[in-house]
């Protein structure tokens, strides 16, 4: 009875599972097909995308020098609030000047005393010079008194030369600005004895203007030559920098400066670009990110860069033609800026290609297309 009842069982599942599959084909044959997959395009345009170059710069004073003592004495005062914008003239620092002033003063006694021996001289020339005329001295005696007013003139300039040089000296004891600029901190103190050789007071900076240089690779250097003697490249080229809070600098710069030589151990050539600075947001020695922009326009045909593919035969994209089916084109990308692509060949303007949804997709299935917004 066992034996009857399991087969009788056996039966009924076969039977219930060919119903099933029954079932199952008649609902796939009444059923409607998978829904086309959603993806988002956006069109090839023709926009305006100049070449640009990133490079990374840094930021350096027109001026800058250390302000040195070409005299020793002890400081007698300091001018100057440290930080603080200087105009050229100004005087830095005064030391003390007693002794250069009696130097000058003691030389000024001798000029005096040297312009009476000059002239005495010149008087017992003339005197000698009528005597020789009547005979009444000789020669040799008329070429004593020209040879001692030689003299006597001689020292008298040897005592100009010695003023001019106290004078200087007593110049340098007012140590002034050589020009317009922000001085730094003061390493001596009033009171302090200072001379050549105490080593920089202070340092004064010019900021304005202010440069910007940075290392352009020699082989970008002539690339870029060769474009552009070619006539690839329109114009010159806009500076602008992006400050180390990643905001960017408002005013352009001007390229004044590249390097005729090429440093040897980053084979880079130095470029130099100047930068207005009125308002002292610059400051020496700050890096910055410096970007090169094409200055006339440059229309060319581009899309979304996320939309490129690449594989082993090179990037493609894949096209979403009128009748929503799907096609794989090969492209050719001459360069990429700015988020977008460049279509060198490959594309015409106005076809859709696929920047969202690539994944789900595969040439002649058909989609459910929709533009990314903005496009």
């Amino acid at each position: 009875m066992s034996t009857v009842r399991l087969a009788q069982t056996t039966i009924l599942a076969r039977i219930v599972g060919i119903l099933v599959g029954l079932l199952l084909l008649g609902g796939l044959a009444h059923g409607q097909q998978a829904p086309a997959p959603a993806v988002v395009v956006a069109p090839a345009q023709t926009m305006d995308l100049r070449e640009t170059a990133d490079f990374t710069g840094r930021v350096v004073a027109i001026q800058k020098v250390d302000i040195r003592a070409r005299v020793s004495g002890f400081l007698e005062a300091i001018n100057f609030t440290e930080g603080a914008k200087v105009a050229e003239g100004t005087v830095l620092y005064e030391v003390e000047d007693g002794s250069y002033r009696a130097a000058v003063q003691e030389i000024e006694g001798q000029i005096e005393a040297a312009e009476a021996a000059r002239k005495l001289a010149e008087l017992e020339r003339d005197r000698m010079r009528n005597l020789v005329a009547r005979q009444a001295v000789s020669q040799a005696q008329f070429d004593t008194a020209q040879a001692e007013l030689g003299k006597a003139e001689g020292n008298l300039k040897q005592l100009h030369g010695a003023k001019d040089a106290a004078e200087l000296n007593l110049s340098y004891t007012s140590i002034l600005a050589p020009f317009d600029g922000l001085v730094g901190l003061s390493a001596p103190d009033v009171g302090a004895l200072v001379g050549p050789d105490s080593g920089a007071l202070t340092t004064l900076t010019r900021l304005e203007p202010i440069n910007v240089e940075f290392p352009v690779a020699t082989a970008l250097y002539l690339q870029y030559r060769e474009r552009q003697a070619k006539g690839e490249l329109k114009g010159g080229a806009d500076v602008t920098i992006t400050l180390p809070d990643g905001t960017e600098y408002p005013s352009k710069g001007t390229i004044n400066f590249v390097s005729s030589t090429v440093a040897r151990g980053t084979d880079t050539v130095t470029v130099r670009a100047q930068f207005d600075n009125s308002n002292g947001e610059l400051l020496h020695d700050a890096l910055v990110r410096v970007m090169l922009e094409q200055s006339e326009p440059e229309d060319v045909l581009a899309i979304p860069q996320q939309a490129i593919q690449r594989d082993q035969l090179g990037a493609f994209v894949m096209v979403v033609k009128d009748d929503s089916t799907v096609e794989q084109r090969r492209v050719d990308v001459s360069r990429t800026t700015k988020g977008q692509a460049v279509i060198a060949g490959g594309l015409k303007e106005g076809e859709k290609v696929i920047t969202d949804g690539v994944g789900k997709v595969r040439p002649g299935i058909k989609v459910d297309a929709s533009e990314a917004k903005g496009s």
